[in-house]
């Protein structure tokens, strides 16, 4: 993937406590990108999407301490906000005057295709109940409000996992559509970028790492709590001294996604030679985490006591991405109005 001089869009929903499976698979990799992209002299786009998160959040309070724990995280995690742009959704009113024109030009089967709603009409027919029983436009209508967040900055790129590649590709669509409309491009044609190799920890019950499961490792917390939950993961009753695959066994697969490659080759080779304990793989786990995330725990409670700076950062990035959306919103309205 060529990022020389491109946009590069990406948002998180402040929708829960983050865990060290987000900071593996999500968090790094995009402050990583983030510098890539920087570096090669585009911009980095990346906002908390408060107003998608309105579906599943509706507590106004929830809401204002997710927002700020989600961005204190980033920025402990090394989120420069001076070099990208980072701001709340909601603080961009060119977004949703974008979206209110991209639903002219959306066939509703795009919707009806959509993932999220299907299987929302599928969860309702198991039930017995109504297709659409408990289904609200915002669930209906969130990948046009996906993409006005892509369309508005003429992004290039929008980094998802698999399960929202679709989104973009519907975003692709309805600018597809708006371009064929007009016969000139209006609005650039994005692609997703999908990480194939990303590293997904499972939770310590072996199950995907969620908060409703009850089985994560938390990224900012107390050290005592953070081994707690180590030594809570997952293990069977092998002799110590009997040789094992570490394949199999759910604490190497934890240790393999978070810890460096030195002490997985040490963990891993224990395991297989046998003689390596249970117990001593998640003391040499909980240190790991716990070394590697002090000092960003450390940052991340400076930034939640002093959040009015904080504010201030989202407010500045809010600025810089509307400089970048009012050339492509007004040139939207310039087509759509015949406006001069």
């Amino acid at each position: 993937m060529d990022v020389q001089n491109k946009i590069v869009l990406t948002g998180v929903k402040p929708t829960g406590t983050v865990h060290i499976g987000n900071y593996v698979g999500a968090i790094k990799p995009a402050i990583a990108l983030g510098r890539e992209v920087i570096a090669n002299g585009g911009h980095y786009v990346m906002f908390i999407a408060d107003y998608h998160a309105v579906n599943y959040l509706k507590n106004p309070e929830e809401m204002q301490l997710f927002t700020r724990k989600l961005a204190c995280t980033y920025l402990a995690c090394g989120l420069d906000p001076n070099q990208m742009i980072f701001y709340r959704q909601s603080d961009v009113p060119e977004v949703f005057e974008m979206t209110t024109l991209l639903t002219n030009f959306t066939p509703k089967g795009f919707m009806n295709k959509a993932h999220a709603y299907k299987a929302a009409v599928d969860k309702n027919i198991a039930k017995g109940e109504p297709a659409d029983a408990g289904i609200n436009m915002g669930l209906y209508n969130y990948p046009i409000l996906m993409a006005a967040d892509i369309l508005t900055y003429g992004s290039d790129y929008v980094p998802v996992g698999k399960d929202q590649v679709q989104h973009v590709e519907i975003t692709a669509d309805i600018a597809g559509a708006v371009n064929a409309c007009y016969g000139k491009q209006v609005l650039k044609i994005p692609q997703a970028i999908t990480q194939e190799n990303a590293a997904l920890l499972p939770g310590t019950d072996g199950r995907k790492m969620s908060k409703s499961y009850n089985n994560v490792i938390p990224l900012f917390d107390d050290a005592e709590v953070i081994r707690k939950a180590v030594m809570s993961i997952k293990t069977d009753s092998q002799d110590i001294n009997a040789p094992k695959n570490p394949e199999d066994i759910l604490l190497f697969q934890i240790a393999r996604g978070f810890c460096q490659p030195e002490l997985v080759k040490e963990i891993e080779e224990g395991l297989r030679k046998g003689g390596m304990g249970y117990g001593t793989i998640k003391k040499m786990l909980a240190d790991a985490i716990t070394a590697e995330l002090a000092p960003l725990y450390e940052k991340y409670v400076d930034y939640m006591a002093h959040y009015d700076k904080v504010e201030e950062m989202l407010r500045e990035g809010a600025k810089k991405a509307r400089a970048l959306a009012r050339p492509v919103l007004d040139n939207f309205r310039a087509t759509v109005l015949n406006l001069k």
